[in-house]
């Protein structure tokens, strides 16, 4: 097979990197000097560049001109100032653990990195604002700068008896500002709903360097348009999120974790219908993997096969609430039912006796990603579907990699909340596989009505295909709304729209 003109899993991109970036000048000498005169914390060292400059899982390599790290906000309103009056490009950074290629340059011609290399990108990361600047116990908030890991957002708030609406597996990497960015879903979306709902306030730099602040500890505040709302999920597009005021739920007391094997995909979903009814509040996560899944973590990832007998789908309940005894009794309650029931299609199961099993449950399913990776070059597709038509599209894309030496396609996700994470992994990347795969993903998630991004956001890689899921004039109307914020187009350049 032949090599694709860039390292892109998954790109259909319709305009070329080149020619997304080609109305932009280059970064020089000049250019740093003003950057450094603003920002106390600067890199134009090519090979710290080239890092910053490639995806976690080194499917997107763009170029870097120069990176800066603002240590406050001021800073970053002073960059973006420089950035404007320049018209260079920049790209809002995090913590680099998406998906898409939203957070990384856009590949530009065959230089390197660095001043005077052609390189035509900013890369502004948000690392050195760490800081989590308080909690309102009162009113369960946290007032936070973008550049926090989620994790330690969760530690931090955890001492109080609050947890973090949120809970992804790049917990460890991903800053709270990129969630945001992103309108990250993960684990407990099916708990706690949408960062839409659970970001309070923003504070935003926009690209002419005027800063935006709507922080606020107040739940209800109905006094005009919502401009927050437009930041979340815009992918770094609009504005760069410098802090983020976000609710609180109060931590569970309890949990209670399970995992179940079941015959085939309409038995994994008949029985989240079942775990829905049983545990009513208490549902705090239902996933779902296919066998195909699991044996790439074993493969690849530690861990043991979960159950003593191997089924084709595996479905991880976990329950949470402030009583022990209550989460206990639902999810005995679900599991007698489930065991006794044979329309439910359940061949064997586990539940966690303590912490440690629970966390060896959840291995399993975030390791997914890990696993996959370790089969080869990885096509990654993050899809909203109707529930019980999900693994359809998985079937679907198996048959038509038939062809193909070595491809291995796995699919598992949020069931409770309809998002299949589709992988294919094939011993390289190649122009023959991506045009096997698209348009052909996009117009099958289309036909039934789905979303070619249910979590994972646009980025670089699906910028050229959002028509797949949004109409002409959705697609008009966000075009709109970019040239308010953004009139000259300098943030994050190629990504989202195109």
């Amino acid at each position: 097979m032949g090599t694709a003109r860039a390292v892109r899993a998954g790109s259909s991109s319709a305009v070329a990197p080149e020619e997304r970036l080609a109305a932009f000048p280059e970064v020089t000498g000049g250019h740093v000097a003003a950057l450094e005169a603003v920002c106390s914390s600067l890199e134009t060292d090519p090979h710290v560049l080239a890092g910053a400059s490639r995806d976690w899982i080194g499917r997107y390599q763009g170029r870097a001109g120069v990176l800066v790290a603002p240590k406050d906000t001021d800073e970053v309103a002073a960059v973006m100032r420089v950035c404007a009056e320049a018209g260079l490009a920049v790209v809002p950074q995090g913590g680099k653990t998406g998906l898409v290629g939203g957070s990384v340059p856009l590949l530009a011609g065959d230089g390197g990195c660095g001043p005077d290399s052609g390189a035509k990108e900013v890369v502004l990361s948000l690392r050195r604002m760490n800081a989590i600047e308080s909690i309102d116990v009162d009113a369960g908030v946290v007032h936070a700068q973008a550049g926090v890991v989620l994790e330690s957002l969760e530690a931090a708030v955890a001492e109080a008896g609050f947890t973090v609406p949120l809970d992804l597996g790049a917990k460890g990497s991903c800053h709270v500002g990129g969630n945001v960015a992103t309108n990250a879903g993960g684990i407990h979306f099916v708990r706690y709903g949408s960062l839409h709902g659970s970001v309070l306030g923003l504070e935003v730099v926009l690209p002419s360097g005027d800063v935006l602040d709507s922080r606020t500890s107040l739940r209800k505040n109905n006094t005009g348009y919502d401009l927050k709302q437009l930041f979340i999920g815009s992918e770094g597009t609009l504005g760069v999120i410098t802090r983020v005021s976000l609710w609180l739920p109060p931590a569970p007391q309890a949990k209670s974790v399970a995992l179940l094997g079941v015959d085939s995909f309409a038995s994994a979903v008949a029985l989240v219908r079942t775990a829905r009814v049983h545990l009513g509040d208490a549902v705090s996560a239902l996933e779902f993997m296919d066998r195909t899944s699991i044996e790439c973590v074993l493969a690849h990832a530690r861990g043991r096969d979960p159950l003593g007998t191997a089924t084709p789908f595996y479905v991880l309940v976990e329950a949470a609430g402030a009583s022990e005894p209550a989460v206990a009794a639902a999810m005995d309650s679900l599991l007698e039912h489930a065991m006794d029931s044979p329309k439910l299609g359940v061949l064997d199961g586990t539940l966690a006796a303590d912490g440690q099993q629970a966390a060896e449950l959840w291995h399993l399913r975030e390791a997914c990603t890990e696993g996959i990776m370790g089969a080869g070059a990885v096509y990654k597709y993050d899809l909203s579907l109707p529930t019980a038509q999900m693994y359809d599209v998985v079937e679907s894309v198996r048959e038509r990699m038939a062809g193909v030496d070595g491809a291995v396609v796995v699919g598992y996700g949020h069931l409770g909340d309809a998002n299949l994470h589709l992988n294919i992994a094939v011993p390289e990347y190649s122009s023959e596989v991506e045009h096997l795969l698209e348009p052909y993903v996009y117009e099958a998630t289309a036909a039934l009505a789905g979303s070619i991004s249910a979590e994972h956001g646009l980025g670089q890689m699906k910028a050229s295909v959002a028509h797949y899921s949004q109409s002409k004039t959705a697609l008009a109307y966000m075009r709109a709304i970019k040239d308010v914020f953004d009139p000259q187009g300098i943030l994050n350049p190629g990504k989202v729209l195109v």
